[in-house]
């Protein structure tokens, strides 16, 4: 007799995310654009991820801050005010309409802020830490130029029982604007991270220390959420690999797996599972790429993601300089369900349909990525067969 076929897997093969069918796998990732003037979402960022919707698709937001604390850039949206749960609403309602998913991704920077993004332009920004970011790393001021990052103030123990309740009353918040699920970012240097990371966590309290102190508080945050808005409209994201302002561990892969370790626990315990899990491949950073493109060799990394994609017990997202190819062969393979993009996206609104059909892309501009512009960089840029973007699709 013989053998079945085996149909294999592609971006454009349909997924079922928890409760959620989608009809593709290419997914919109989170990406600071600096447009919320006021931490106020508005009609640019309606047109932006309206333009980027297409049926049965999945987006994620632009990390969304979740206390007046938060923030770490210009103009980034809020989702802690009734006001900005109103404003979102108008996005969430047009995505919907174009028969898309979106989750918002609850964000706090933790000590990569300033007073200046501080409540009244004052105080320190608050950490697991008190060292601060090194001069490696610039921040971008409100003027558009880089300063560098002050010290932050460690979190006192009794404090950040505080800090798990507003990324509760956060997500609250994101599903009274309508959103499908919140993400929790807890990746790339920004606060939850800065607990995980033995390289920034120097903690002497029941926060710091071994691997499973310094997981405490992001375990604190997701069962916080999700006892609020249940475990099938929350993802995480995490990023164990990527040093990204300053955000190393000394052994990523364990840590990578004891985070991995308590997801799954906590799944069976509810009985329920998470909707996804988000992982940074290791060749990414934010401020550029080494000439090659990664930090470590192409077979390190994929058996960092191997690994903790065969770990993980329920739908695995990766992220992190993907290409169109890179993106079907993770699929095909079976190293990830969905593949999240971010620069690509930000340059062509139709990147399913320029994928599907393997068009030409367009590139994208750096320096338009944090401007106030609502236009240009952020819904200027042409669809296939556009000379020029649209001004309006709504």
């Amino acid at each position: 007799m013989a053998e079945p076929v085996t149909e294999r897997l592609d971006l454009f093969s349909p997924y079922k995310m928890g409760k959620f069918n989608l009809s593709h796998r290419v997914v919109l990732a989170p990406m600071t654009r600096c447009r919320a003037v006021n931490g106020m979402p508005g009609a640019a960022h309606v047109e932006y991820y309206t333009q980027r919707s297409t049926p049965g698709a999945f987006l994620i937001t632009e990390g969304t801050l979740i206390s007046p604390t938060a923030a770490g850039f210009p103009h980034c949206p809020g989702i802690y005010r009734e006001e900005q749960v109103e404003a979102w609403k108008k996005v969430v309602d047009a995505v919907h309409a174009r028969g898309s998913l979106i989750f918002c991704q609850l964000w706090h920077v933790g000590r990569a802020s300033h007073p200046v993004y501080q409540p009244g332009g004052t105080g320190e920004p608050i950490s697991s830490t008190n060292r601060g970011i090194s001069g490696r790393w610039r921040i971008l001021m409100p003027d558009g130029k880089h300063g560098k990052y002050p010290n932050p103030r460690a979190l006192q123990t009794s404090q950040i029982p505080l800090v798990v309740d507003d990324y509760r009353r956060a997500a609250a918040n994101a599903i009274q604007a309508g959103f499908d699920g919140i993400e929790i970012h807890g990746a790339h240097g920004y606060l939850i991270d800065q607990f995980l990371k033995d390289g920034i966590n120097d903690r002497m309290d029941e926060y710091g220390g071994p691997v499973a102190n310094r997981c405490k508080f992001l375990m604190q945050v997701i069962q916080a959420v999700v006892a609020e808005i249940g475990p099938e409209k929350v993802g995480v994201r995490i990023s164990p690999a990527i040093d990204h302002l300053d955000a190393m561990d000394s052994d990523p892969l364990c840590l990578g797996l004891a985070v991995i370790k308590r997801l799954n626990k906590l799944q069976v315990d509810l009985g329920s599972k998470l909707t996804y899990l988000h992982v940074t491949q290791p060749r990414y950073t934010a401020y550029g790429q080494t000439e090659s493109g990664r930090h470590g060799s192409e077979d390190e990394e994929a058996l960092l993601m191997r690994t903790w994609r065969r770990a993980y017990q329920g739908t695995f997202i990766c992220s992190g300089g993907f290409t169109r190819e890179l993106g079907m062969e993770a699929v095909a393979v079976g190293d990830a369900d969905l593949v999240s993009y971010g620069r690509l996206f930000i340059s062509n609104p139709d990147l399913v349909v320029r994928f599907k059909v393997n068009a030409p892309l367009n590139r994208y501009v750096r320096s338009t990525f944090y401007t106030q512009d609502p236009v240009v960089g952020y819904t200027d840029y042409p669809f296939l067969g556009e000379s020029h973007g649209p001004m309006s699709r709504l």
